[in-house]
C-alpha cells in the first residue's frame, strides 16, 4: 500500500515539474526518467526496418563479438534516425535485445548523451549552439527570433510536425559564430542529414526555415557570402604567397 502510494506521489511531483517553465539552458529534448504514455510504452511493438536490421548486422560486425554492446551508441542513432528523431522505450529494448544486454545498460547510455531525445521532434530538428563564443556573437537572438517565427518554445514540436526548436553545446566551428544544426528526419534513416549552418542573422535563420518549409536543402556551411569556409571577410591578409625559407637554419652561425 504504501509502496502504490509513494510511486502516485512520485509521479504527480514529476507531472508538476514538467509543467515549469523551461530553465533558461536546456539539453536536447532527453529526460532523465520514463513514464509511459500512448505513443511510448515497453508494450508497443518496435523493431529494426528489414533494411536497417542489415545496417544493424554492418555496425556490430565493426566489433569483437564477445563485446558486442560497443555498439549501442551507433545502433541507437540508427534506431533514432528510423524513428523519426527520437527514442521510445521500446526501441531501446529492441536495442538492448540486438547487441544481449540488459535494458537498463541501452537506458543508462539514451539518458546520459543529449544527441539522444526521448520526447518527439520535428521532421526538422534544430539546435542552436549555445556556448560561450556563439552566446557573445548573439546565439540567443538567433533562438529568439526561430522560437517566434515558429510560433513554439524551446524543445517543442510545431503543430504541423515540420520543426522543433532545442540547445547544443559546441559544436566546432567558433570562427564561425553563431550558428546552428539541422537534423532531417524527414526522409526516415535512409535520407537523414545533419548538416550545420553558420555565421547567421536572425533574418537568415528564418530564410533556411522557410526553405525547408519549401522542401528545399539551403546551402549548408557559412551563409557570409564574404567569406569561404573559416577565412576572413575579404580573403587571406597573411601568407598571400609561398613561405619563404629563413636566411640561415642554423642560428648559431648566423
Amino acid at each position: 500500500m504504501l509502496g502504490r502510494l509513494a510511486a502516485q506521489r512520485l509521479l504527480e511531483i514529476r507531472q508538476v515539474f514538467r509543467q515549469l517553465p523551461q530553465a533558461s539552458r536546456s539539453f536536447s529534448t532527453a529526460l532523465n526518467y520514463h513514464i509511459d504514455g500512448p505513443d511510448n510504452s515497453p508494450d508497443l511493438p518496435w523493431e529494426f526496418t528489414e533494411a536497417n536490421k542489415e545496417k544493424a548486422k554492418e555496425i556490430i560486425s565493426h566489433y569483437p563479438s564477445n563485446y558486442k554492446q560497443s555498439a549501442v551508441i551507433p545502433l541507437l542513432d540508427l534506431a533514432q534516425q528510423q524513428n523519426g528523431g527520437w527514442l521510445p522505450v521500446s526501441a531501446m529494448n529492441h536495442v538492448a535485445k540486438v547487441i544481449e544486454v540488459a535494458p537498463i545498460r541501452v537506458y543508462e547510455v539514451a539518458t546520459f548523451y543529449s544527441m539522444f531525445n526521448r520526447t518527439k521532434v520535428g521532421k526538422y530538428h534544430l539546435l542552436v549552439c549555445g556556448t560561450t563564443p556563439c552566446m557573445i556573437r548573439g546565439s540567443r537572438e538567433i533562438e529568439d527570433s526561430l522560437l517566434k517565427h515558429l510560433g513554439v518554445k524551446r524543445n517543442e514540436v510545431t503543430k504541423d510536425g515540420l520543426f522543433s526548436v532545442g540547445e547544443m553545446e559546441c559544436m566546432g566551428s567558433c570562427v564561425n559564430a553563431p550558428m546552428i544544426t539541422v537534423a532531417d528526419y524527414s526522409n526516415g534513416s535512409e535520407g537523414y542529414t545533419y548538416d550545420y549552418y553558420e555565421d547567421l542573422t536572425p533574418k537568415r535563420v528564418v530564410e533556411i526555415v522557410e526553405a525547408f518549409r519549401r522542401g528545399e536543402k539551403p546551402p549548408r556551411g557559412t551563409q557570409n557570402s564574404q567569406r569561404i569556409n573559416s577565412g576572413p571577410e575579404g580573403g587571406n591578409t597573411s601568407l598571400l604567397g609561398e613561405p619563404k625559407p629563413p636566411p640561415c637554419r642554423d642560428l648559431d652561425a648566423c
